[in-house]
């Protein structure tokens, strides 16, 4: 099978998922979520990653289709590539390309040791923003991926982003620019309007983007319940509205150098989570935007160290 770029789209068997997880075995499992486990493996003496569902209900099944049948047409660097899946075995499998850091999640909020300089934190939100970008204005039909998150962006051994997980996605008819679909999406991402109205526009990913790059600029988590207090990093950001500082990150908050840079992200946090969507930015523009940020960025420091240091 080969996708309408040109892009071999491989079935494979059930035996080679069984060779290459050595019988999906434990100490391969790199991620477990709600509806699936990802495995690592390794096929051809590269590394993969096998996804398989939990359950096999009528939602698992149409998720399942839909996201082999979006990936395997996507063409960006920064949305991961999937490789084939497995149609042999019961619960359906997908296989990715093995993206070997992670999530962005896990980087913010689990490795707390981890130093994230602010370009690097910049670089992140730029490519995430290219690939919705490339959703929302190149895809045909556009593609509102719906679930927008720190968890659903991957990081390679380079800290380059890769969107993942399009099972709640939805390809937009030709001419509609919204949709009356049934409310879906994480908690602390969702967008008021489409939770109000049911309407989901690709100002619906906008406005999920933002708190992804509110995440980024105060590593905090956009939902959590501290005790018997349930907190809102949005909620934080609002309230913070003549100190919006105090709320970011130490590490960066401090950076007068690049003080200029931090205040067009900050701004461009508030214009993303605009109540209403017609009050948002459209992604490219918000890819452009953090595009000159780095441009700015960038000739105010050497260009090598774009990693983690």
């Amino acid at each position: 099978m080969k996708s309408e770029q040109g892009f071999s789209f491989r079935i494979f068997k059930e035996e080679e998922l069984i060779d290459a997880t050595n019988n999906f075995d434990e100490k391969n499992k790199v991620a477990e979520g709600g509806s699936g486990i990802v495995y690592r493996g390794t096929m051809d003496n590269k590394l993969v990653a096998i996804k398989k569902c939990k359950t096999i209900g009528e939602r698992e099944r149409k998720e399942f289709g839909k996201e082999m049948l979006i990936l395997s047409q996507l063409n960006h660097k920064n949305i991961v590539t999937i490789l084939g899946c497995c149609l042999e075995v019961e619960i359906p499998v997908l296989i990715y390309e093995f993206i070997s850091e992670g999530t962005l999640f896990d980087l913010l909020h689990r490795k707390c040791d981890v130093d994230i300089p602010l370009h690097t934190r910049l670089k992140i939100a730029q490519e995430t923003a290219d690939a919705l970008s490339y959703l929302h204005s190149w895809a045909s039909p556009i593609i509102v991926h719906r679930d927008v998150k720190s968890s659903n962006i991957l990081l390679d051994e380079n800290f380059v982003a890769k969107v993942s997980d399009f099972g709640a996605s939805v390809l937009t008819p030709s001419g509609e620019v919204q949709l009356t679909t049934h409310v879906q999406g994480t908690r602390g991402y969702l967008d008021p309007e489409y939770v109000q109205t049911g309407q989901l526009t690709v100002k619906s990913d906008v406005y999920s983007f933002g708190v992804v790059l509110l995440e980024l600029l105060t590593r905090k988590m956009a939902f959590c319940t501290e005790g018997l207090q349930v907190r809102s990093l949005v909620a934080d950001f609002y309230s913070a509205e003549n100190n919006v500082m105090a709320i970011l990150d130490v590490k960066i908050a401090g950076d007068e150098e690049n003080m200029d840079v931090i205040t067009k992200l900050v701004e461009l946090v508030r214009e993303c989570l605009h109540m209403k969507g017609e009050g948002r930015p459209e992604m490219r523009q918000v890819a452009a935007s953090l595009e000159a940020s780095v441009i700015a960025m960038n000739n105010l420091q050497p260009r090598e160290g774009i990693g983690l240091i």
